[in-house]
C-alpha cells in the first residue's frame, strides 16, 4: 500500500480520469475484480467475474491500475442489485453485487486456492461454506467517525483504503438496534451544537461512537471517544439516549487526546448505567466490557465455539489450551469437559474480562495468563504433560514459529485452529505436519456476508510417530 502511494502519478488538477473497457478475469483476496490492462493489473471495484464493465481510472502505478465500474455492459448471471444506497461511496462491502451463494462459492475457492498452493497441502478436501442465516443485519458492534463537512455534521464510516467520511444513516450490515443508536445520537448532536474533532486544527469534542449490541437480550452499549473529558455534553448526551431508547443499558466515554489514527485510548469512564454489556453465546454468559474484542457475528460466533469444541473433544482428565483466547468465549466452552483450561492472551483488560466470564459462569477450572504467546507456551511445557487438546485463534498475521514450536513440544493430541485468513492458515499448517500433525477436518464458515473475509475451523491430530 505504502509503495503505491508512493508511485501514484500526480494527475492535475481538474484533469479527467480516463475511462477503460475491461474483462474481468477473477476477483482478489479482498473481493476486488481483477483485470489486465497495458502489462498491469487492474483491480475494479465492483467487477465480477466474466464481466465486461467500461471502468474509470482512480489511481495509476507502476505496477497496477485502481478502477471503479461505471457501466456494466456484459453482466454476470450472479450480479444482484448492490445491497446498499452506500455501495459505491463506502466500499466496505465488496462482494455487495454479487449472489450470497456466489459468494460463499468464492471464499471456498479462496480457502482451497490457499492451502493447495503446497503440495504437501493439495490432497486437503475443503467442504463448502458454512453460510450465514443472515447475511445482512449481522454486525453486533460498530466504530463510527464524527465528522463536519461544509458545516454540515457527519456521522459514519471511512471509506474504504482513505480517511474520507462517509455520512451513513443505517447500514444494512449493522444491528437494526446499531442504526437507531445511530440515528438518535446524530440528532442530538446536531440540535445541541456539540463540536466535533477537526484533525486539522485539533479542536473540537466528538471523534468516534462506539455501539455493541447483544442480539440475546436486545440491549445495547455505546461509548463516546472524545478528546478530553467533558462531563456537561456527554453526560447530556448519555442521558438523552438512554431515554430515546431504552434499549441502551450504559453509555461510557472514551478519552483520546492523541493527534493519530488510534480509535480508542486507555481511559474509559462510565457516564450512566451499566459498565458492561451481558450476552449469550451458546451455553456460556459473557460480559463484554466497552473496548473489548469479541466476534461481531454471533449466530457463527456460536457456530465456530460449538464445532471447535467438538472436534477438541477435551477429556475430563486432560488439560486443554486456549491461545490467543480473547475474553475467554472458546476456553470457556472447552471447560466443562476438561480437566483444566489455560487461556492465554497478550491484552490484560482482556485477561481480566476471561477471569471475570469464568466466575459468571461458575467455572473453576479455568485460569487465563497475559502475555506472550510463546513466551506463556515455554512456561507451560514445562509444567504440563504431554496429552491434552489446544485450540489457537491467531490475528491475520498467524502464529509465529516459535508459538508452533513450543506448542508442538506440548504434544496435544488433538489441534484445532481457527483462522481469519487463508494465506496464513496455509503456511501454519504446513509447519504443523513438520512437526509431527495431520490434517482430519477443514470448515469454512462464513463470518462477515458481502466483505472478503473468510474463517475456517481445522483439526489437525498429532502422528504417533513425530517427523520432526
Amino acid at each position: 500500500m505504502n509503495q503505491d502511494k508512493r508511485q501514484k502519478k500526480q494527475r492535475p488538477a481538474g484533469k479527467p480520469l480516463p475511462k477503460l473497457t475491461l474483462s474481468i478475469d477473477r476477483l482478489d483476496g479482498d473481493g476486488l475484480g481483477v483485470a489486465r490492462h497495458a502489462g498491469k493489473n487492474a483491480l475494479v471495484w465492483n467487477g465480477l467475474p466474466g464481466e465486461k464493465v467500461d471502468v474509470a481510472v482512480e489511481h495509476e502505478g507502476r505496477q497496477r491500475l485502481i478502477c471503479a465500474t461505471r457501466r456494466v455492459l456484459e453482466p454476470s448471471p450472479e450480479r444482484q442489485p448492490p445491497i446498499c444506497r452506500y455501495f459505491d461511496s463506502c466500499r466496505g462491502c465488496t462482494l455487495g453485487s454479487m449472489s450470497y451463494p456466489a459468494q460463499l462459492d468464492w471464499k471456498q475457492k479462496q480457502v482451497r486456492d490457499a492451502l493447495h498452493a503446497y503440495p504437501s497441502l493439495q490432497e486437503v478436501v475443503v467442504p463448502p461454506v458454512w453460510g450465514a442465516q443472515q447475511p445482512t443485519g449481522y454486525r453486533t458492534s460498530a466504530k463510527l467517525v464524527f465528522a463536519v463537512s461544509r458545516g454540515k455534521l457527519m456521522l459514519g464510516l471511512y471509506r474504504r483504503g482513505t480517511h474520507r467520511v462517509v455520512d451513513i444513516h443505517d447500514c444494512p450490515l449493522h444491528h437494526p438496534l446499531i442504526n437507531r443508536v445511530i440515528a438518535v445520537v446524530r440528532d442530538e448532536v446536531e440540535r445541541q451544537n456539540i463540536s466535533v474533532y477537526n484533525p486539522r486544527t485539533g479542536r473540537g469534542l466528538l471523534r468516534y461512537l462506539l455501539v455493541r449490541v447483544s442480539p440475546t437480550y436486545e440491549k445495547a452499549l455505546v461509548t463516546l471517544v472524545t478528546t478530553e473529558r467533558d462531563y456537561r455534553h456527554c453526560t447530556h448526551l448519555a442521558k438523552w439516549l438512554k431515554k430515546k431508547l431504552p434499549e441502551v443499558i450504559g453509555v461510557h466515554q472514551n478519552v483520546n487526546a492523541s493527534s493519530g489514527n488510534v480509535i480508542i485510548g486507555r481511559e474509559f469512564i462510565k457516564l450512566i448505567g451499566a459498565r458492561d454489556l451481558r450476552d449469550r453465546v451458546g451455553d456460556v454468559t459473557l460480559h463484554l466490557a466497552p473496548g473489548a474484542f469479541f466476534q461481531v457475528n454471533q449466530q457463527q460466533a456460536e457456530r465456530i465455539y460449538h464445532q471447535v469444541t467438538e472436534w477438541a473433544a477435551p477429556l475430563k482428565d486432560r488439560w486443554a489450551l486456549d491461545v490467543y483466547c480473547g475474553i475467554g468465549g472458546i476456553a470457556l466452552n472447552l471447560a466443562p469437559r476438561s480437566a483444566e483450561v489455560i487461556g492465554i492472551e497478550s491484552a490484560p483488560e482482556a485477561v481480566a474480562s476471561a477471569t471475570a466470564n469464568a466466575r459468571t459462569n461458575k467455572l473453576e477450572n479455568c485460569r487465563f495468563l497475559s502475555g506472550d504467546a510463546a513466551e506463556r507456551l515455554h512456561q507451560l511445557a514445562l509444567e504440563l504433560e504431554p496429552g491434552g487438546v489446544a485450540v489457537v485463534n491467531p490475528p491475520r498475521s498467524g502464529c509465529a514459529d516459535e508459538v508452533l514450536a513450543t506448542l508442538a513440544r506440548l504434544r496435544p493430541t488433538r489441534l484445532v485452529y481457527v483462522s481469519c485468513n487463508p494465506e496464513t492458515l496455509a503456511r501454519d499448517l504446513v509447519i504443523l505436519q513438520e512437526h509431527g500433525y495431520r490434517i482430519d477436518s477443514v470448515q469454512p464458515v462464513d463470518m462477515f456476508p458481502q466483505t472478503g473475509h473468510i474463517e475456517t475451523i481445522v483439526r489437525l491430530l498429532a502422528n504417533t510417530q513425530k517427523q520432526r
